[in-house]
C-alpha cells in the first residue's frame, strides 16, 4: 500500500467515525491541524506526505449490565504507515488500575494484531474494549470511586513489576539510546536485545516501569507489545528502606544493558537464540523464552 493510499485510508475511517459519533461529547479530533494537512496532501495541495499525525478521542460507555454507568476514553494517533502498521492506542478508565490497565492494552494489541493487520481496525478496537474492558474491573469492588476519605486512609502497596517487551525489530541508534538512558533515569534494570526480533525487558517499582512504557511505545515502530508481565505486591507495612530492600531482592538483573548474542546475518540484525536462550536461563527467567518464540529454549 502506497502512503497515499494509506492516506485515503486514515481519512475514509475519521470520516465513518466522525459520522458514526457524531457529538463532540462521542468523537473529538484533538490535532486539527494534522487532519488539514492529511486532507491537503490527498487532495493534492501538497506532493510532501504531512509530518503531523491525526489523534482523536471516542468516548463510550461499556456494554456489561453490571458496569451501568462506567465509561471509557479511546485514545488514537495514527502512525504514518496506517493501517499496514497498528495505531497507537489507550484505553483509559477511572475504574481500572496501572496493572488493569496494562493488562487490557496488552490483550487489545494482541486481538488487533490477529484480527486485523493491514486493515482499519479502530471500530474494532472500540468494540473490543466496551465488550472486555468489565473483565479487568476488580469484581470486589463496588464499581465506584472511593471516596477521598478512604483513599486518604490507604495507602497502596507499592508494587515491583517486571515487563518484557517485542518489537518486529530494533535498529535504530536513536531508539537504542533512549532505551538505555531512560532506563537508568528511571532506576530500571533489565536488558535490551537490539536486531530482529527486538526484546526489552525493564523490572523495578511499577511506576517507573509504566512511565518507561509511555515513553517507548510513541515511538515510531513497525509493531511493538508487551508480551508478558510480572506485577508483585510489596509489604506496605514495610519501612521506606525495608521496601527498597524488598524491590531490590526482586531484581534478576543488575543494571541495564544492551545485550548482544552473536549477531549474523547480511545486516548482522538477526542473534543467536541459543545464546539468549543461555542468558535467560542465567537470570532464572528462561520460561519467558517459550512466552516470546513459542518453543522450549535449548
Amino acid at each position: 500500500m502506497s502512503y497515499l493510499e494509506s492516506a485515503e485510508s486514515q481519512l475514509a475511517e475519521i470520516e465513518l467515525l466522525s459520522s458514526m459519533f457524531p457529538t463532540h461529547d462521542e468523537f473529538e479530533i484533538t490535532d486539527q491541524l494534522a487532519l488539514a494537512e492529511l486532507r491537503g496532501y490527498i487532495e493534492g495541495s501538497t506532493e510532501t506526505p504531512p509530518p503531523s499525525r491525526p489523534q482523536f478521542l471516542i468516548k463510550q460507555k461499556v456494554d456489561a449490565a453490571s458496569m451501568k454507568g462506567v465509561d471509557f476514553t479511546l485514545s488514537c494517533t495514527y502512525p504514518s504507515g496506517y493501517p499496514n502498521i497498528l495505531p497507537e492506542i489507550t484505553v483509559r478508565c477511572t475504574y481500572l488500575s496501572r496493572t488493569q490497565q496494562s493488562e487490557l492494552h496488552a490483550d487489545l494489541n494482541a486481538y488487533l494484531m490477529e484480527n486485523c493487520q493491514g486493515e482499519v481496525c479502530v471500530l474494532s478496537a472500540v468494540e473490543r474494549a466496551k465488550d472486555s474492558l468489565h473483565l479487568y474491573i476488580d469484581k470486589t469492588s463496588s464499581a465506584e470511586p472511593a471516596s477521598k476519605n478512604e483513599s486518604s486512609a490507604q495507602k497502596p502497596s507499592e508494587i515491583f513489576s517486571r515487563v518484557w517487551i517485542y518489537s518486529h525489530h530494533i535498529y535504530n541508534k536513536i531508539k537504542r539510546k533512549n532505551i538505555l538512558e531512560w532506563s537508568k533515569e528511571l532506576g530500571l534494570s533489565g536488558f535490551s536485545m537490539p536486531g530482529k526480533p527486538g526484546i526489552v525487558c525493564v523490572e523495578g517499582p511499577q511506576t517507573a516501569c509504566e512511565e518507561f512504557w509511555s515513553r517507548v511505545k510513541v515511538l515510531t515502530w513497525k509493531k511493538i507489545m508487551i508480551r508478558h508481565r510480572e506485577d508483585i505486591p510489596l509489604n506496605n507495612q514495610a519501612t521506606d528502606s525495608g521496601a527498597d530492600e524488598s524491590m531490590d531482592s526482586l531484581r534478576k538483573f543488575t543494571g541495564f544493558e544492551e545485550a548482544m548474542f552473536d549477531p549474523h546475518g547480511s545486516r548482522g540484525n538477526h542473534m543467536d537464540l541459543g545464546q539468549l536462550y543461555k542468558f535467560l536461563h542465567e537470570k532464572g527467567c528462561c520460561d519467558v523464552f517459550q512466552i516470546y518464540f513459542g518453543i522450549e529454549g535449548k
